[in-house]
C-alpha cells in the first residue's frame, strides 16, 4: 500500500470530487486512461498525484497491477478577500483549497 497526498489545491473541493469519484476503485491504467481525455480542470493534478502513489508503491517493492483503493477530497482552508458592496459594505470573496489523498495497492 503506498499513499501520495496534494497538500493546497487551489479548487473547491465539490469540483474536484467529481473528478475523483471517476476514478475510486479502477486500476492505475485504468484510471489514468480516463483521466486523459476528460475535460475537467483537476483532472491533470489527479492524475500526476496517482502516478506519484503509483511510483511510491513501486518504490516500496510492490509489484503486479496497482489499484486506486481510497481516494479523499477534503477541504484545506480557504484564502478570504473581501469586495466592496452598496451602502458601504463588504462582502467576502471565499477561495476555497482542497486536499487530495490517494492509497494504492495491489490489485486483491
Amino acid at each position: 500500500m503506498a499513499i501520495a497526498s496534494l497538500e493546497s489545491y487551489n479548487q473547491t473541493p465539490r469540483k474536484v470530487r467529481l473528478v475523483v469519484d471517476l476514478v475510486r476503485g479502477k486500476s492505475v491504467d485504468e484510471a489514468l486512461a480516463a483521466l486523459a481525455y476528460l475535460p475537467k480542470r483537476a483532472a491533470d493534478p489527479v492524475a500526476k498525484l496517482i502516478r506519484s502513489a503509483a511510483a511510491n508503491a513501486k518504490q516500496q517493492g510492490e509489484a503486479g497491477e496497482l489499484a486506486v483503493r481510497a481516494i479523499t477530497v477534503e477541504s484545506a482552508g480557504m484564502l478570504v478577500r473581501y469586495m466592496p458592496r452598496a451602502f458601504g459594505r463588504a462582502a467576502p470573496i471565499r477561495r476555497r483549497k482542497s486536499r487530495v489523498k490517494v492509497e494504492v495497492a495491489p490489485k486483491a
